[in-house]
């Protein structure tokens, strides 16, 4: 999958949440920036913060991530 889809994806699941970016970043130990950029398919996340948002949206990794 490439970074434009995880992107999209994670917009979708923090727009759905009605959750700013700053407030995911707060969430998982990463900046706003740094989530505006994973949104928007310019960076992957690092594996321990996939595994953070997977928990925090209550989603499995794979799925997310990988599918």
């Amino acid at each position: 999958m490439d970074n434009i889809e995880i992107g999209n994806r994670l917009l979708k699941l923090r727009e759905d949440k009605g959750l700013h970016q700053h407030q995911v970043g707060e969430a998982v130990g990463v900046s706003k920036p740094s989530i505006g950029a994973y949104e928007r398919g310019e960076r992957t996340p690092r594996d321990g913060v996939k595994v953070k948002l997977a928990e925090f949206y209550k989603v499995d990794l794979v799925d997310l991530f990988y599918r």
